[in-house]
């Protein structure tokens, strides 16, 4: 069963700006906010026995590129309904588009991320799912008070694939009847904004040429992993290219980078038969073929232009195969998330060479009834092909 997707928390990065002087244009790179949130009703909260949680949220926000911002959001909420405890917690993340009227700057959001719970919530405390996908789509408005902050208010609407199970020592999911999936949040927040840049004379030209690169890599499992799930029978290769865009600027003496990636080439070699859970019923494997695609990214890259630079990415994105997959009895698609960090090597002015270790999990996120996922124990190279101008050093 998926968990919680820690890997959200080890991205403390923020911003969004909020006002900017005539005389002086400025910028404001990270931004923070939190508040006050309600969620419309109980995970238990049948028809007729409506009842809803109240919590907290906040929020931190990348600088802008074309006003999108990347976003990571964490919530929690808590109550009572139909003699159970409500208690849940969210991390998501994803993109924040933003727009000035006047003073005020409205936002519309899409996020994606997973839920934690406690086990007892289901209607007479029944046991369920401790863990579920999640999906929030949404907007809001920020007003200034102050030169450094805001008040905010927000409307979303989120979804969650949350299922009871049938006993702790068969935890297959079920779904019974009247049980919500949709809940609107609204939240009323205070926004921080620490500090503003002023606007680098030419960075409104857009044909200032930018740092970008394209990566033909390899990714292949040596292992597992116990992170996000308990599956260990399954192994992953895969081939495909990375694209990664300087996009954010700097933090913590790192380059923020926006990455994509598309994998045309995806082998996974699973257990001829098993149970629900991917658990082995033969010793035997066969090869499921697939592709990925990662839209979401983010590269965070140290010592840029020097002759070796650390790095640490996290990619989301989908991936699909041709049969089941880890499980016969789960779901074609699932969920990705990537975790890698590495080194990449200068081979000359223009080519790179990586290499690094990463952590491949991919889950349905309960989109059917059963979840197996696989955490892949992974080791990965490329070869990296530079664009735009880059500042060199010895």
């Amino acid at each position: 069963m998926v968990k919680r997707l820690a890997f959200f928390r080890s991205l403390a990065l923020l911003a969004l700006p909020l006002a900017a002087s005539a005389q002086s244009p400025e910028t404001a790179p990270y931004r923070f906010s939190a508040g006050y949130a309600v969620l419309s009703n109980s995970f238990n909260g049948t028809p007729g026995a409506h009842q809803p949680l109240i919590g907290w949220d906040a929020s931190v926000e990348l600088p802008a590129w074309h006003n999108l911002r990347f976003k990571i959001d964490a919530s929690a909420f808590s109550g009572a309904n139909l003699g159970a405890q409500q208690n849940a917690f969210f991390i998501l993340g994803g993109g924040q588009y933003q727009h000035a009227i006047r003073r005020e700057r409205v936002f519309a959001q899409a996020l994606v991320g997973d839920g934690g719970f406690n086990r007892y919530w289901g209607p007479n405390a029944l046991p369920g799912a401790t863990a579920s996908f999640s999906e929030l789509l949404g907007g809001g408005l920020d007003t200034p008070i102050t030169r450094h902050f805001a008040l905010r208010v927000e409307a979303d609407m989120q979804h969650t694939n949350l299922a009871l199970i049938q006993r702790l020592t068969y935890a297959l999911p079920y779904h019974f009847a009247g049980q919500p999936h949709y809940f609107g949040r609204y939240a009323a927040s205070v926004v921080w904004t620490p500090r503003y840049e002023p606007v680098r004379a030419g960075a409104g030209n857009s044909s200032a040429p930018v740092q970008n690169e394209l990566i033909a890599e390899s990714l292949n499992s040596f292992g597992h992993f116990h992170i996000f799930a308990f599956t260990w029978w399954s192994y992953l290769n895969v081939a495909g290219v990375e694209y990664d865009r300087h996009s954010w600027g700097k933090a913590f003496g790192a380059r923020l980078d926006y990455v994509a990636e598309v994998l045309p080439v995806v082998i996974l070699r699973q257990p001829t038969k098993t149970d629900v859970w991917g658990d082995p019923f033969s010793l035997s494997h066969k090869t499921v073929p697939g592709l990925g695609i990662s839209p979401i990214g983010l590269r965070i890259l140290w010592r840029d232009g020097k002759r070796f630079k650390p790095y640490y990415t996290i990619k989301g994105g989908m991936i699909g195969f041709t049969q089941k997959a880890i499980s016969n009895y789960a779901s074609y698609e699932d969920f990705s998330l990537q975790q890698s960090v590495g080194i990449q090597f200068r081979l000359t002015d223009r080519y790179d060479f990586r290499a690094g270790v990463s952590d491949f999990h991919f889950s349905n996120g309960f989109i059917v009834p059963n979840n197996p996922g696989i955490d892949e124990m992974s080791w990965s190279g490329g070869l990296s092909v530079h664009f735009g101008t880059r500042a060199l050093h010895l």
